[in-house]
């Protein structure tokens, strides 16, 4: 098993940044941080939607709604996965989830069919 928590989460604006935070852990059998790792969220009334991927090899990629303000990222030693997210914007706003595949370590899917562990979520308000 694995438990990913979400933290940072919280109301800024429009304009603003925050930075998410998941800690990872893994049960017996279990390396969270040899997996791909992910970030998705989903706003009120729409799809869960991914927001970035990375690799074990540190390889990442973006929505396009993102890309140039998000940098996803994660620190192994403390088996935590990061988003910095800047230049925020109302459509930003949604409930944050991060998520792990057991199944890759290089390449990153984009839809969450292949993320078995997923967090509770943390939610971000971005208002002006």
């Amino acid at each position: 098993q694995v438990n990913l928590v979400e933290s940072g989460g919280g109301s800024v604006q429009i304009g603003g940044s925050l930075k998410l935070s998941c800690t990872a852990s893994g049960g017996p059998g279990y390396s969270p941080m040899n997996y791909c790792m992910a970030w998705f969220r989903r706003a009120p009334g729409k799809e869960r939607e991914m927001v970035a991927t990375i690799n074990n090899y540190g390889g990442t990629t973006y929505a396009e709604s993102v890309e140039g303000r998000f940098t996803v990222s994660r620190n192994n030693d403390v088996s935590t996965l990061y988003l910095e997210m800047e230049s925020l914007k109302s459509e930003d706003s949604a409930t944050y989830y991060c998520a792990a595949d057991p199944s890759s370590g290089y390449y990153c899917e984009r839809t969450e069919k292949p993320y078995h562990f997923w967090g509770q979520g943390t939610q971000v308000t971005v208002s002006s």
